[in-house]
């Protein structure tokens, strides 16, 4: 699984990087962040139509455009009866992606980037331990160029029907992360990694005349090469946010190192 990221690359910088065309002021003001975890406030990248004024006051739909948006982190279904399904729903496995009804319908219609500069895992240690937890070694695992990674992702639109029509929170936008099972010497830290789409693959991802099961194709044996060195324990906090994350460990318990 991805239960935890960072995203500290400035908004432009990602733009220029992504080919977005606009930035929501929302993502432009949205600070950088070591330590992502469920429910936080993520960017996103997205192609829909943009929305042209007309005399009467409202809008229309106009020409597709490629936008950097904030979203929830934890996927709230439209149908869902409240938004606390959300944090259980952070990925998507993608074996599945066609069966389950929660992505089945983003995967047609709302597929989006995640824009990270890494993740987190754990590794579980066969060492002993003088406590009955197992111990695990935390890794930061990312682009093996320096660059951006670009999780496959998913979002949808939830209404509270508890807010007037007219209330701008009425609407909450939630994401989730596409995973597969670990390749290329990650398995040895966890089984499931997020999928890091090539940037061959996100020009037709974030399409939206592309129809699921040709969605769904992009998403096999698809996968950026990644990087790996052990980080500190203090990753697992969710209190602690701050470059000093990402700095190599320099003392790892974990006596087998996976660096790739």
């Amino acid at each position: 699984m991805c239960g935890r990221f960072a995203s500290f690359t400035d908004a432009q910088d990602l733009a220029d990087e992504l080919a977005v065309a606009e930035i929501a002021e929302d993502a432009r003001l949205l600070g950088p962040r070591w330590n992502v975890a469920p429910t936080d406030p993520v960017r996103i990248v997205v192609e829909r139509p943009r929305r042209e004024p007309l005399p009467d006051g409202g809008t229309t739909a106009g020409e597709i455009t490629r936008s950097l948006q904030v979203a929830r982190w934890g996927l709230v279904p439209s149908w869902a009866k409240d938004p606390g399904i959300g944090p259980r729903m952070i990925n998507a496995r993608r074996e599945t992606l066609l069966d389950k009804s929660a992505f089945a319908r983003p995967l047609a219609v709302r597929r989006c980037l995640v824009p990270a500069d890494g993740y987190y895992e754990w590794r579980k240690l066969e060492v002993p331990s003088a406590t009955r937890k197992t111990p695990k070694q935390a890794y930061w695992i990312h682009p093996a160029d320096g660059g951006v990674a670009a999780f496959a992702g998913l979002y949808e639109f939830w209404r509270d029907r508890s807010r007037a029509d007219d209330d701008p929170d009425r609407w909450l936008v939630s994401t989730t992360v596409i995973t597969t099972a670990a390749s290329d010497g990650l398995e040895r830290i966890h089984d499931r990694m997020p999928v890091a789409l090539p940037r061959a693959a996100w020009d037709a991802w974030l399409d939206p005349s592309v129809g699921a099961q040709d969605a769904n194709a992009l998403l096999e044996d698809a996968s950026a090469p990644m990087s790996t060195y052990p980080v500190g324990a203090r990753v697992g906090n969710v209190r602690f946010d701050d470059a000093g994350l990402v700095a190599p460990d320099p003392d790892p318990q974990d006596p087998d190192l996976v660096l790739l």
